[in-house]
């Protein structure tokens, strides 16, 4: 290291749990050294003798981590479904509640009548409780306006709150998320809807980063999703997909031989499937909220996803009807106790994993020289705590871009 190198900031007194590679790989009473928003230095305290920082933080023990990361979320959206939740655990059929109007169209009817300002503010209430645990980067899906006017409105609120808010934002577009109504009888002519005027006006509008699509056999079939994934490579966008959730359609399989980001849920994947990803290079993200409220009986392939090297992802699959979770912090909880990840496995997932299945894994999700300097100081032993601990709040101090937010 130069003599007298200058930093902006200097954070030490505290063991760095880097995440490199996907590991912990603590570096003991360590030191981060950061300039305008990046890392510049980072390693053994005794190392930072030679920086001479502008500003020296002293932290008191504990661990600094990546910022965490939620690379899948459906956080904007119109309307509350606590309603149906009630009436489910009252013996109410999903079909009878579809029938009454409510489910996912319920949402859609709402989501179309709210304005992007209503979008952007009932949002950034479910968003604080992610912010609040150490939550940097978030992405956060379309798919529940299902028209060509309020998907781009709810790409664009996606867009205002991540200008609003110090949170990086990756906007996704979901419009292949359910048949809407207007079509119910022509799900075609929807899946040539988006491919054809969806996914065009939103990228020259420079409202998304990648596009996403349900293949599911309540939803669309892997040939339907082929037709948007054939949409999105055209424009040079990157896919994803949610698979293998309810059934096994191959749908994951697919996304790999698109080279996906990611392939999300994946409960029903064969091994066909997992190796397919690892040839890809797609990331599993595994969404515990969902498998749990759904009260599903089979899990991902775990061991699968270990023996052929699919880096796996945590997220919080924050959404209105299958998920409402608030809590990152709660998924490594529940990717340890339903999953059986470790809790090394959950941390990777949560950050250098996620950065991965968000395409912005050379700029965020652990801690190392050249990174945005994103991290999180919590007072606490070990990083297992953080999957340990059920509930309550764990103090932190979230540095975003190199200042604390």
């Amino acid at each position: 290291m130069a003599a007298q190198q200058h930093c902006d900031s200097l954070w030490i007194g505290a063991d760095i749990v880097t995440l490199r590679d996907g590991r912990y790989h603590t570096i003991k009473q360590g030191f981060i050294a950061v300039t305008d928003d990046k890392i510049v230095a980072i390693g053994p305290q005794a190392e930072a003798a030679s920086l001479q920082a502008t500003t020296t933080h002293q932290l008191a023990g504990g661990i600094v981590t990546p910022g965490l990361i939620d690379c899948h979320t459906h956080l904007i959206y119109g309307g509350d479904r606590s309603a149906e939740f009630e009436q489910r655990l009252n013996g109410v059929s999903y079909s009878e509640i579809a029938a009454q109007g409510g489910g996912i169209l319920s949402t859609v009817q709402a989501t179309r009548n709210a304005s992007v300002a209503e979008l952007v503010s009932s949002a950034r209430q479910r968003l604080a409780h992610l912010l609040a645990e150490g939550v940097t980067t978030v992405e956060i899906k379309s798919g529940y306006g299902l028209s060509l006017d309020a998907e781009l409105r709810m790409l664009l609120a996606a867009r205002q709150l991540g200008e609003q808010e110090r949170v990086d934002v990756v906007t996704t577009c979901l419009a292949a998320h359910a048949v809407p109504p207007e079509f119910r009888d022509n799900a075609e002519g929807w899946i040539t809807l988006i491919c054809e005027q969806i996914l065009p006006q939103a990228q020259a509008l420079g409202l998304i980063d990648a596009v996403d699509a349900f293949c599911e056999h309540l939803a669309f079939s892997p040939a339907q999703v082929e037709q948007v994934f054939q949409a999105a490579q055209r424009l040079g966008l990157p896919v994803k997909l949610h698979a293998e959730q309810l059934s096994a359609l191959g749908g994951s399989g697919l996304a790999a031989r698109y080279a996906a980001l990611s392939a999300d849920h994946l409960e029903y994947a064969t091994e066909a499937d997992v190796a397919a990803m690892a040839a890809s290079g797609t990331v599993a993200v595994l969404l515990p909220g969902a498998f749990y409220l759904l009260r599903e009986k089979q899990s991902p392939p775990v061991a699968l996803f270990r023996r052929y090297g699919v880096p796996m992802a945590l997220a919080s699959d924050s959404n209105p009807g299958t998920s409402p979770a608030l809590s990152l912090r709660l998924m490594l909880n529940m990717g340890c106790t339903l999953f059986g990840l470790t809790p090394e496995e959950a941390l990777a997932g949560v950050t250098i994993h996620a950065a991965q299945a968000l395409g912005l894994a050379q700029s965020q999700g652990s801690l190392e020289v050249g990174k945005i300097a994103n991290f999180v100081h919590w007072p606490l032993a070990h990083p297992a705590e953080l999957a340990y601990w059920l509930g309550g709040t764990l103090p932190c101090h979230t540095v975003y871009r190199g200042v604390i937010r």
